[in-house]
């Protein structure tokens, strides 16, 4: 039987005012943030982690894959480059040092005037209507509200769309089974000269004791099982993308801490295969793992229109293009499983031309005074495991902020601000 404890109604402070409010730091609310504003309106940024940057920094993520045209992911790609250490200084990589892509992303922010806020959820929305005039957070400082004209949702899961009443359904269509989670890990100890480095599942790598994936499926605890492993921009360290939590809802406190316990779980077994089976792994160990869970999805929301897979097979170019050049494959992580999906396709893709996203999918449907942004914008299952990967969700995140931007500045809803106009800024 359900119960229910009445908590007694309160005043909360308002905390402050804003233009806009872009609610999770990932590469997506990130570059929202920033872009908003270098645009000269008054931002706040709100993070429940200790860090900004999310999956590319706190969930020890390995690098940014696929790709988009998008002058902000370039400019990024090249403070990263300024700042690697040793032999990688001065290039221009896809790895990512954790720790000083953290310093970037928080240099940026304060060059460009925005306010941070860490430690802070979100639990709640003011509304005025179908208008979303203010968020409810809950942090040390207790709960309170802080208000502004324009709010950008970058938490993944769509939090504050959720609050606001954006209608939405969670992973596939057909039987809302979610692709799995998984903790990144790193390990040092390892002879980089040597090391078998897998780094999609369609790849394999023969060796006299078999061959590299099928021994993963045979000795790595099930629902782990396959072999992804990447360089890192710092020598004998090697990131792993290799423990795996099948059945999570990412929007559940108890998932979430099962996924954690069933991840971390696996690692010893996973650096036992690492040390017996994989060249140049033989003295390898674990030295970091990701504060975050990565969670690859949940929820879908339903904007003004909904990507699909066919739009990204036929490269279409909408008029009303926001990101442009998105380029990746469908990348399906078994959802009852390790390795790929049936349904995925990684290094066997085909379609070379990038596509185009539209401004209508990071417009809600039926709420005012918010935009989506990164892998919570309107698309389906299939779309949506193409545009999830960062460097597109930067490009999202960068047109949600210049939108957000135009419309304080110019008194327009976010559903009307001109898209030749955040167009003309992304060019």
């Amino acid at each position: 039987m359900e119960q229910f404890f009445r908590e007694a109604a309160r005043d909360l402070p308002v905390a402050g005012e804003y233009d806009v409010i872009v609610a999770g730091s990932g590469p997506a609310g990130v570059s929202a943030a920033i872009n908003a504003g270098r645009m000269g309106v008054k931002v706040l940024l709100v993070e429940w982690n200790n860090a900004v940057g999310g999956i590319s920094t706190s969930g020890l993520m390995s690098h940014f894959t696929g790709s988009v045209h998008s002058k902000f992911y370039t400019e990024l790609l090249q403070e990263m480059a300024n700042r690697n250490e040793g032999p990688q200084k001065g290039k221009i990589i896809p790895s990512i040092d954790p720790e000083n892509l953290k310093a970037i992303y928080l240099d940026m922010l304060k060059d460009a005037g925005v306010t941070v806020l860490l430690y802070t959820f979100v639990c709640g929305v003011v509304m005025d209507g179908n208008r979303i005039t203010g968020i409810i957070t809950e942090s040390k400082s207790g709960r309170r509200v802080f208000r502004a004209k324009a709010f950008i949702d970058g938490t993944g899961d769509g939090d504050v769309a959720a609050f606001s009443g954006v209608s939405y359904y969670k992973g596939r269509e057909t039987d809302g089974k979610m692709q799995p989670v998984t903790l990144m890990f790193k390990v040092a100890g390892v002879d980089t000269d040597r090391a078998v480095l897998l780094g999609s599942f369609e790849s394999t790598h023969q060796t006299d004791k078999g061959e590299l994936q099928a021994l993963a499926k045979a000795h790595i605890p099930y629902p782990a099982g396959h072999l992804l492993v990447y360089r890192t921009t710092l020598p004998g360290i090697i990131t792993c993308n290799m423990t795996n939590c099948t059945d999570i809802d990412g929007t559940s406190a108890e998932d979430l801490t099962r996924a954690e316990l069933v991840c971390r779980s696996q690692m010893p077994a996973i650096v036992a295969y690492l040390r017996e089976f994989v060249p140049g792994f033989e003295n390898c160990y674990i030295i970091s793992a990701g504060s975050m869970m990565g969670v690859r999805e949940t929820r879908h929301f339903k904007g003004e229109y909904t990507l699909n897979e066919q739009d990204i097979l036929e490269a279409r170019v909408f008029a009303d293009w926001v990101v442009r050049g998105a380029h990746f494959n469908f990348d399906v992580h078994n959802l009852t499983g390790a390795g790929l999906d049936k349904t995925g396709v990684q290094h066997k893709w085909s379609q070379p031309k990038g596509y185009t996203i539209p401004y209508r999918c990071l417009v809600p449907e039926n709420v005012e005074g918010l935009l989506l942004a990164g892998r919570n914008i309107s698309g389906t299952h299939m779309a949506h495991s193409n545009y999830r990967v960062m460097p597109i969700c930067v490009g999202i995140g960068e047109a949600a902020g210049i939108a957000a931007a135009i419309a304080v500045k110019e008194g327009l809803a976010l559903r009307d601000v001109p898209v030749e106009k955040i167009q003309a800024k992304l060019i």
